[in-house]
């Protein structure tokens, strides 16, 4: 149990009233119990906490008067946070403290690791690899012949780097990623499809996410690239020799062919398709179940497959919500005119320039 006021020191926020108030948990607003503390972001949703049983919330200066208590802050869902870790179990790991190598893990004499380094039972450290200082190699993890992990970084279970992936700092690879597989290039000689070269590599630089089960291929000569701060959702597919930009957000399905480019900021929605060979300029917005085509100018919103830009594709559904109507005015109108047809016919003037 803590205290209301205990509470608004944490998440450094104005508290209304009520600071002895024994608050037992934290919650969402649709799951928050009597006694619980929540957060709201917008007037909508502080309606909705009013409503709730929810005993207090963190909430947005000014979103007006509660009879219930707040706590406001500037950002309710980073402060909510704060609070809401503190009603968590915290996660007993080995701590960074001092360099961990379980004895059934499997380490190359030749790898270079840094301090406080924890290396899990089942992982497998090849030849030639180097892992900075306050990395975490969870179980059953391999790192191939010649990869460099930068400091602070988190590879976890399952999750395979290729031979000379450069993996920069701070960064987190999720359970059952692939970073550096083959790229899918072929040709076809003599009736076979023959691989390509792969003897590039993939560069992860700081601050980038994986997530689970997502693949980043090799590059053919050089490097595929996933530049700093970029966050990449579970199942994503990069292909070879792709060069994305920083603070990208990839979110789940996306599939991005080989050889395309990204720059800055920019977002794709769920299950974008990307051809090859394309560029999307900065701060470009993908919608999702996008099929792209063409290369993007920087800023656009792009949706629909193939896809347009928003506003000629919000018009082509527009139209197409009118077709069955137009379908039936052509109709009727097919009908007026075979009517006006035949009447012109039958007309005096019309008979006797037949006859």
């Amino acid at each position: 149990m803590k205290r209301l006021e205990e509470l608004a020191a944490i998440a450094g926020g104005k508290l209304n009233h009520s600071p002895e108030k024994q608050i037992s948990g934290a919650a969402s607003i649709s799951h928050a119990k009597a006694g619980q503390i929540t957060f709201v972001t917008s007037a909508h949703h502080f309606e909705a906490f009013i409503n709730s049983d929810a005993a207090a919330a963190v909430v947005c200066e000014g979103l007006g008067d509660s009879p219930k208590p707040v706590i406001e802050v500037e950002d309710p869902e980073s402060a909510f946070f704060e609070i809401a870790i503190l009603y968590r179990t915290p996660i007993v790991r080995q701590s960074a403290i001092e360099t961990q190598i379980s004895s059934r893990a499997t380490v190359s004499p030749t790898a270079v690791i840094g301090e406080d380094v924890v290396v899990h039972a089942g992982a497998v450290i090849m030849d030639n690899v180097t892992i900075g200082d306050r990395t975490i190699i969870f179980p059953n993890s391999v790192i191939q012949e010649g990869c460099t992990i930068g400091n602070d970084v988190s590879i976890f279970p399952n999750a395979t780097l290729y031979e000379n992936t450069v993996v920069g700092n701070r960064v987190i690879v999720h359970a059952g990623a692939v970073i550096g597989g083959y790229g899918f290039g072929y040709k076809t000689r003599n009736g076979r499809h023959q691989l390509s070269a792969q003897i590039g590599n993939v560069v992860l630089e700081d601050d980038v996410e994986i997530g689970a089960n997502t693949t980043v291929d090799r590059g053919t000569y050089d490097s595929t690239v996933i530049g700093t701060g970029s966050k990449l959702d579970n199942l994503v597919m990069v292909g070879h020799n792709c060069n994305i930009g920083q603070h990208n957000l990839l979110c789940s399905q996306v599939g991005i062919a080989g050889s395309c480019s990204t720059g800055k900021y920019v977002v794709m929605g769920g299950q974008v398709g990307v051809g090859d060979h394309l560029n999307v300029g900065d701060s470009a917005m993908i919608t999702a179940k996008s099929g792209l085509m063409h290369d993007v100018e920087p800023g656009q919103r792009m949706m629909g497959t193939p896809a347009r830009t928003s506003r000629m594709t919000m018009q082509l559904f527009a139209s197409t919500s009118k077709l069955p109507q137009m379908r039936r005015d052509i109709k009727q109108l097919k009908k007026q005119i075979t009517t006006l047809e035949q009447s012109i016919e039958t007309t005096p003037d019309n008979r006797r320039e037949a006859a």
